[in-house]
């Protein structure tokens, strides 16, 4: 899996290395502590199916998204979290590893991870995270960038 994710920002002309770690960084808490940066810094993949559709939804681990935003965002009438098996089928990761490049999907950038210059990202499986800087990743995949987190 590592291997695609290097292929596909390859080809999208992004310079990351995939970092495989020996401890798991499928949650936030975990890719935070792994590579010692603060959660904010941690882009989730999350795969919501808006009207029927999957949509990567690409959101910093300060926070969990306001589904509600999502469906304004995407004009859609019914927005949820997919179920692994859907998160699996749409974008051939597994839950916990969904990079936010390689799978072809609209995809929608949580405005808070333009705060810094560098985030850290899922490289394909639940021990591996990229590197990169969030203004070159959403040119990149034609992100649209929209606040995504729940008001606390």
């Amino acid at each position: 899996m590592r291997e695609k994710v290097r292929d596909a920002a390859r080809e999208l002309g992004l310079d990351v290395a995939v970092r495989s770690l020996e401890q798991s960084t499928k949650t936030v808490r975990d890719a935070a502590a792994a590579v010692g940066c603060d959660e904010a810094m941690i882009a989730k993949s999350i795969v919501f199916v808006c009207d029927g559709e999957p949509v990567v939804c690409v959101t910093s681990g300060a926070h969990r998204v306001d589904v509600d935003r999502v469906a304004i965002a995407l004009d859609c009438a019914e927005a949820r979290i997919a179920a692994p098996d859907e998160v699996r089928a749409a974008t051939g990761y597994p839950v916990g590893g969904v990079p936010p490049i390689g799978h072809g999907l609209p995809v929608l950038f949580d405005e808070a991870l333009i705060r810094h210059e560098r985030i850290w990202a899922a490289g394909g499986d639940a021990n591996s995270l990229f590197e990169v800087d969030p203004r070159e990743l959403i040119e990149c995949v034609s992100a649209e960038v929209v606040p995504l987190g729940a008001d606390p």
